[in-house]
């Protein structure tokens, strides 16, 4: 199984889900997820993945500090509604990583561990996202914003005939090169910087 080297030097992140330990799942709960998970989960790598990722690892740190987040006891809260937009793709790795859930997740154990209503959408919330921690009520709301990173200027006609199909196997494979490339640069060039992604914490 290959993929581009870069996948393997972003920051992974770290956290404590109370379940896993509780079923022995994984020792004192603690769990890695890393770039190429969110990957498998998403069955690609693009900027709108690599964005949810890097909200989830900048979110989870402005609400733990040096904590280890506790899965399953984050709220996500979506501006938009499921479906619109790229919303549902950046809600479905959010999910993963924070364990937050709709309807659809696990009922719990005896009132503990219930993942249900965790994550919503159409939220009146000024930002497209924000994390709450349970225990605290302690928030952050982010922005990501994925054009301050530029493109390829040779992407773009690429795209259009790697789609097509018209592209020689020598294009579709540069088109897909360029494409990563570009996602490398948010992951690790431009992850620190303001105009990519600005917090607020509450």
């Amino acid at each position: 199984m290959q993929y581009p080297s870069f996948f393997e030097q972003v920051e992974s992140i770290v956290v404590r889900d109370p379940l896993a330990e509780f079923l022995g799942a994984f020792e004192k709960g603690v769990m890695q997820f890393d770039y190429v998970d969110v990957v498998r989960l998403a069955g690609h790598s693009c900027p709108t993945v690599a964005g949810a990722y890097l909200m989830a690892r900048k979110g989870l740190k402005a609400l733990y500090g040096d904590e280890l987040p506790v899965r399953g006891e984050i709220l996500v809260e979506m501006h938009e509604s499921n479906g619109e937009g790229v919303c549902g793709v950046i809600a479905n790795v959010l999910s993963f990583i924070t364990g937050a859930t709709e309807m659809g997740g696990f009922h719990g154990l005896n009132g503990r561990f219930d993942r249900r209503n965790l994550l919503s959408f159409a939220n009146d919330i000024p930002t497209p996202v924000r994390l709450i921690r349970q225990d605290s009520g302690q928030a952050v709301s982010m922005i990501y914003d994925a054009s301050v990173v530029p493109a390829d200027p040779l992407m773009g006609a690429l795209f259009s005939k790697t789609l097509s199909g018209a592209a020689t196997p020598e294009e579709a494979l540069q088109f897909g090169q360029m494409w990563q490339a570009r996602v490398k640069m948010i992951l690790l060039d431009f992850a620190n910087d303001p105009g990519l992604m600005s917090l607020r914490s509450v």
